[in-house]
């Protein structure tokens, strides 16, 4: 088995959820030996499927699949110009196969692989969403009621219009269509979104806000400091990858915890907010890193100043991504929490093996690799759609276009 190595790679895309996932397949000299790994990027998925197709797979037919590391370093430079979403998840998905192609090989369960559980089940939190404040309770009560005590709290869209409900927006003349917000408008519906969850649901829950970088920088500070009296366990993504350093001051004025990292896809970007101890979770999408190998190094990297893991989990994740990341999670001795998005039925067919759910904790199976399956067969009944991407086109009243 010394002498094992790449036959072919294959890309599928599927959307048993209404949302388009990537899915590698790297096949072995062995007929039976291959491994899956997820590389989805819902937003570009079709530049994606190119990049593994046409450059990947040619690239690495023949390499042996016990070298992973050389193979990512490979894959990694040989582009010249690196660390974008778009190569990096083509990385991924053969990254994470060859993970899987690993444990399969050792007999082992990824968490096992990497030295065994430093936990028996991982903490996970939900979304609790509505169009008003008691729609997002009742959601919460709903969550509380199946075990959930990690509850991320939203009213409307990212800093949307709410359909009109909230934000009362005048925009210029001809303006173009976006999901406009009003910033202020938006800061007092969550503070008074929190001053309602708090009074009515409690304090026994832990809840969470998502900013998805939509605030400028002084906005940013004077919502975390609004935010202090209810007891965040994180404010997520408060600002965007180019501001990150802003958050030196936001550590040295509230005592709020700060998760970030969703959008980062180079190093660069997480060395000086890790190292200098500025937030407390790092939120990275591990597809968009390049895969579970830099993943390991990073978790690491922030066990060494006291930061703690919080992957992103998107419905934009496949269940293989998903318990790629749950792994991790199972294993890293500086695990906080796991975002979770569920799986509907139809992905617990295409994808055989996911992990569940059991009062408030995920538990992944003991298969070898990653442990989650891919019926081809059955994700060939949900083939790519066209995605609606209104909520990304971000625009203040006046129009302007922000980046989230």
């Amino acid at each position: 088995m010394d002498n094992i190595t790449i036959r072919d790679i294959k890309v599928f895309v599927t959307a048993p959820r209404g949302i388009n996932l990537v899915i590698v397949k790297v096949e072995t000299s062995e007929p039976e030996l291959f491994g899956y790994g997820c590389a989805t990027f819902t937003w570009r998925h079709k530049a994606v499927v190119t990049a593994v197709e046409e450059y990947l797979c040619p690239m690495l037919k023949g390499k042996s699949v016990h070298n992973i590391e050389d193979i990512w370093q490979t894959m990694m430079g040989s582009s010249y110009w690196r660390n974008g979403p778009v190569l990096n998840n083509a990385i991924s998905g053969v990254d994470e196969a060859l993970w899987d192609i690993k444990g399969k090989l050792a007999n082992m369960p990824l968490y096992s692989l990497l030295g065994g559980k430093a936990r028996e089940g991982i903490a996970v939190y939900r979304h609790a969403d509505g169009s008003c404040i008691e729609e997002v309770e009742e959601c919460i009560r709903e969550l509380q009621a199946e075990g959930y005590r990690y509850i991320r709290c939203h009213m409307g869209t990212y800093g949307g219009n709410f359909g009109g409900k909230r934000q009362q927006i005048v925009k210029p003349r001809d303006s173009e269509n976006g999901a406009y917000y009003h910033p202020r408008m938006y800061m007092d519906s969550v503070i008074k979104l929190f001053d309602r969850v708090r009074s009515d649901i409690g304090w026994e829950i832990e809840v969470m806000h998502d900013v998805h970088e939509r605030l400028s920088l002084s906005e940013t500070l004077a919502f975390t400091k609004e935010l202090e009296q209810f007891k965040l366990f994180f404010l997520e993504d408060s600002l965007s990858p180019e501001q990150a350093n802003f958050y030196k001051y936001l550590r040295e004025q509230t005592a709020v915890p700060f998760a970030m990292g969703e959008l980062f896809t180079n190093p660069v970007e997480w060395i000086p907010i890790i190292q200098n101890q500025w937030i407390d979770f790092i939120r990275v999408h591990l597809s968009d890193i390049g895969g579970l190998t830099p993943a390991i190094k990073l978790a690491n990297f922030c066990e060494a100043y006291g930061v703690r893991t919080a992957w992103h989990g998107p419905n934009d994740l496949s269940p293989i991504g998903m318990a790629a990341q749950m792994h991790l999670d199972m294993h890293c001795h500086n695990f906080g929490i796991q975002e979770f998005s569920g799986f509907n039925e139809a992905e617990e067919v295409v994808f055989p093996g996911c992990p569940v759910v059991n009062n408030g904790y995920a538990y992944v199976n003991d298969r070898p690799g990653i442990g989650v399956g891919f019926d081809e067969k059955e994700a060939a009944k949900y083939p790519a759609i066209e995605m609606n991407h209104s909520w990304l086109f971000s625009r203040l009243p006046d129009g302007t276009a922000v980046r989230p």
